[in-house]
């Protein structure tokens, strides 16, 4: 599926910190988003997104979207995202995952999802999910 139109630039582009622990995957998603005009801040895992989150807030800048895998080493997505949550952090949260079963699913609602994924997907319907939920 393709995007049917392209995000319309602003004169900040969206925040999109990008969290995945498979390099490659990591850096087309990234590409891709950047492509459609977006700032990504790609890290590794979840306590780097933790951190990442704290460092951009230090420099004033709001996370406006997060792409997160759910199963990555040390602290998994889930986990990551209920902590950003209880810090207060707003940002719209896209989680992707292998593992969609709906046990993962409700408990990603739950914590604050706007939108689940499964692997393998087309990264075109990432893009789309990114632009149809940052406009939400």
């Amino acid at each position: 599926m393709r995007p049917a139109t392209r995000p319309i630039p602003t004169a900040v582009p969206a925040l999109v910190l990008l969290a995945e622990d498979d390099p490659e995957l990591r850096a087309l998603i990234a590409r891709a988003l950047r492509r459609d005009g977006y700032d990504v801040v790609p890290v590794p895992d979840g306590a780097e997104l933790l951190r990442a989150l704290d460092a951009l807030r230090a420099h004033g800048r709001e996370v406006d979207l997060i792409v997160s895998d759910l199963r990555m080493p040390g602290m998994t997505g889930l986990e990551a995202i209920r902590r950003l949550r209880a810090g207060g952090a707003r940002a719209r949260i896209v989680m992707v995952t292998a593992f969609p079963d709906e046990r993962t699913i409700t408990e990603a609602r739950d914590a604050g999802v706007a939108h689940v994924i499964a692997k393998p997907f087309d990264l075109d319907d990432l893009r789309t999910v990114a632009m149809h939920v940052l406009a939400a």
